[in-house]
């Protein structure tokens, strides 16, 4: 029998991301922020290509990130309540990091494994996050899948796309416990 890291274990089955709009400051430094985004660099890699790259924001880009959501909203013709959403997603925050998929050429290493790569690093960035004692939330939105949007506000490469932004700060208010998938109705057993 394998060793079991009971307190990772436990951690892992107990996780629940923070909403984004109950975080506040203080937030994590630069060096605290750092051990998160070495964490989740950890993330499967097939083929070691480092198909993703982080995208720190803080408090006066979050504000530019929000003064540019009504220009784009408007322009796709999103309804308000979606612009004021999405507005307040980075209006309200104070440190997020945009984890972006940059998938590289590879004969080998087809694009979606390196986009299930950067998706594996967002959840490890958030899961680090929450072990390190912060609360946190992996949010994305029309803005995220908008490529002038992503152009303008974080400087994408074409190609590029922002597969979450991970919200990270202090948990002002404990969600309550929300409905988990049965396990047993979405696995399917295949011993021959």
């Amino acid at each position: 029998m394998p060793k079991t890291n009971q307190p990772a274990l436990d951690f892992l089955l107990t996780r629940r991301s923070r909403p984004a709009k109950t975080l506040r400051a203080p937030v994590p430094d630069r060096d605290a922020l750092r051990v998160l985004l070495t964490a989740a660099a950890r993330s499967p890699d097939h083929g070691k290509l480092e198909p993703w790259r982080f995208v720190v924001l803080e408090k006066p880009a979050l504000a530019r990130l929000a003064d540019l959501v009504p220009v784009h909203g408007e322009q796709l013709g999103q309804p308000e309540d979606k612009i004021a959403k999405s507005r307040a997603q980075f209006a309200d925050a104070d440190l997020a990091v945009a984890v972006i998929s940059a998938p590289k050429a590879s004969e080998k290493i087809p694009q979606i494994e390196q986009l299930l790569s950067a998706g594996a690093v967002c959840l490890a960035l958030l899961n680090a996050a929450l072990a390190a004692g912060w609360g946190a939330n992996w949010l994305t939105g029309w803005p995220s899948h908008d490529e002038g949007f992503t152009a303008e506000a974080l400087d994408l490469a074409p190609g590029e796309r922002v597969a979450g932004f991970i919200h990270i700060g202090t948990e002002t208010a404990a969600p309550p416990e929300r409905p988990r998938p049965d396990v047993d109705a979405i696995t399917t057993w295949m011993s021959a």
